[in-house]
């Protein structure tokens, strides 16, 4: 039984067995992106989502309640994650949180950084998932939090506190929250652990952020009631370095997805970042992965993990980062692969990649790559299959991640085309087991259909990926169409043929979409060095279809016959 630990001083940094190695590139990995409480809850006897039996109607107030998903919940469906052609694993923070509350199901509340919420398992079911998905050749990274904790103390009189610019100095200190207030604070459920933040001194009291889109309050205030460390002390910082050191120690991850990125110092987000990838490479984890949520467009992006960046613009640099989640692509790809908007917004902004990256064919190793998540980040609280009948438009848009830049990672659930939307996140953080927050307003039935369509061609173009490394480290380059073969360019409306090539040495892959609901049947311009003419592609993902290589005019192209909303792979045959 691992020990208990109190102080983040007591800890010991010894890899508890042998330390699983990090894979080559993380570009070679997929990643399932989970929520540990809508997952799964390892019970067995569930019957499997019927759409023309299964009940429908569910409470709105239990989307905001723990609902039973664990750890080994997770363990139990590993076979069924790699299935889809997923070799990794994010999940949402399984530290503890208030025992006490019901509504911190995220994980995102921590109350002790070294023990996982008893709600989710144990600290041995973590190591035992993590040594399932190693010997299953799959990875396991660590959502983490390290600018708040939960709301573990209250501000004088129990009062909410709002930010106050003007303050001359932080709020008073109020009281530790206890399970019993007659006993003093007692281990495990009261104030925070480990003992380290037990100081007035380690948090900012600034109280809660009002105005959001003010740098220094963003900064400086409590996310809601989420009480903001002061990470600029430098004993706060160390004591969270070594807890997060514990965790790889412990438990062998893989990785780290770090939150609220923007909310947090640069420097000492740096310093936590090599602090932690030092320790790591210490230990044989040469490419521990950390990557972050740092909503913003490319250039802010790009100061952040700009080791290959140009930023000629600016002198102020804070690299930490491996990479960043991709909300530059998220705020584009929904509409573009839906057919509402013109796709040449996505064209820009990977030839912009250019300008910013000395080498843009590796662009795409700082960026994880996603069409849905558990945030809606300015935008309405809904998934990509929200109101949406058209199924293959979401295997469009994961398949988009799969074949462009990037790595990518999928959110459970749409896989099975889930659809949730509402008036706040809830509604896009159903659960795969039932429960009594199903998804498609349902109670008390799984969705794990690994036949499901959309499953299914996930998982065949996952496979493509993995046997053809241009599509995994290839430059890109959006490509020119004709509907006649004669006149090519890009095009102007949202209802088209989206080509692009991954080129990778002396291998093209073309990736032709269409996103009209009608068939077509355009022309794609194609490498004329690397695909002469009378040369044949094959089709990876139909297998049989081979499709001519014609010199048209100055250019080569091939016709690409397509039903709607039908993408396909391209290859140059062997001869």
């Amino acid at each position: 039984m691992p020990e208990i630990m109190k102080k983040a001083s007591e800890i010991s940094f010894m890899p508890q067995g042998t330390v699983f190695h990090s894979p080559e590139d993380w570009r070679d990995v997929f990643l399932y992106f989970l929520l540990v409480d809508r997952f799964d809850n390892n019970q067995d006897g569930i019957p499997a989502y019927d759409p023309a039996a299964s009940a429908r109607g569910r409470d709105p107030e239990e989307g905001g309640r723990f609902q039973g998903g664990n750890l080994r919940g997770i363990i139990n469906r590993l076979d069924y994650i790699k299935g889809l052609g997923a070799n990794a694993i994010w999940l949402s923070p399984i530290f503890k949180n208030r025992m006490e509350t019901d509504d911190s199901y995220h994980g995102y509340g921590i109350q002790n950084f070294m023990e996982v919420d008893p709600r989710f398992g144990t600290k041995e079911d973590l190591r035992e998932l993590v040594s399932q998905a190693h010997k299953k050749g799959m990875y396991i990274v660590l959502d983490i939090i390290i600018n708040h904790t939960g709301d573990n103390w209250a501000y004088p009189g129990g009062y909410p506190y709002y930010y106050w610019k003007e303050a001359p100095e932080p709020f008073d200190f109020g009281y530790w929250r206890e399970v019993d207030d007659a006993e003093g604070l007692q281990w495990p459920h009261d104030a925070v652990w480990p003992e380290e933040l037990q100081k007035e001194h380690c948090y900012k009291r600034r109280g809660e952020i009002r105005d959001w889109c003010c740098p220094e309050e963003a900064l400086n205030g409590d996310f809601l009631s989420l009480k903001e460390l002061d990470i600029n002390r430098p004993e706060v910082l160390d004591t969270l370095i070594k807890a997060y050191k514990y965790w790889i120690a412990y438990a062998d991850v893989d990785g780290f997805r770090v939150d609220t990125v923007k909310h947090m110092e640069n420097t000492a987000t740096a310093i936590f970042c090599n602090a932690i990838r030092e320790y790591a490479k210490s230990i044989g984890k040469q490419r521990f992965f950390i990557f972050g949520e740092i909503v913003g467009d490319d250039r802010l992006i790009d100061g952040y993990i700009g080791r290959n960046t140009r930023m000629p613009w600016s002198n102020e640099r804070f690299p930490s980062l491996d990479a960043a989640l991709d909300f530059p692509l998220y705020f584009t790809l929904e509409e573009v692969i839906k057919g509402f908007s013109n796709p040449s917004a996505l064209r820009h902004r990977y030839e912009d990649f250019r300008n910013l990256y000395s080498d843009h064919g590796e662009a795409g190793r700082y960026f994880v790559t996603f069409v849905d998540n558990h945030d809606q980040m300015s935008r309405p609280y809904r998934r990509f299959m929200h109101r949406n009948p058209h199924k293959k438009q979401a295997v469009m848009a994961v398949g988009y991640l799969l074949t462009s830049q990037g790595v990518p990672c999928i959110y459970y659930g749409t896989e099975q085309g889930f659809d949730g939307g509402g008036d706040n996140d809830r509604y896009v953080r159903e659960c795969m087991f039932g429960g009594k927050w199903g998804a498609f307003d349902t109670m008390g039935c799984h969705f794990f259909d690994s036949r499901y369509p959309i499953y299914e061609e996930i998982s065949r173009i996952a496979a493509i990926r993995q046997s053809e490394p241009a599509l995994r480290y290839g430059r890109q380059y959006f490509r020119q169409i004709s509907g006649d073969g004669n006149g090519f360019g890009h095009p102007e409306d949202g209802r088209c043929t989206l080509a692009y090539s991954r080129v990778l040495d002396d291998t093209e892959i073309l990736v032709a979409m269409n996103l009209d609901r009608d068939g077509r049947n355009d022309y794609v311009i194609v490498d004329s060095n690397l695909n002469p003419e009378g040369f044949e592609m094959l089709d990876l993902l139909e297998g049989q279809r081979i499709l001519a290589v014609e010199k048209r005019g100055q250019v080569h192209a091939v016709k690409v016959p397509l039903e709607g909303h039908q993408m396909a792979i391209l290859k140059r045959k062997v001869q």
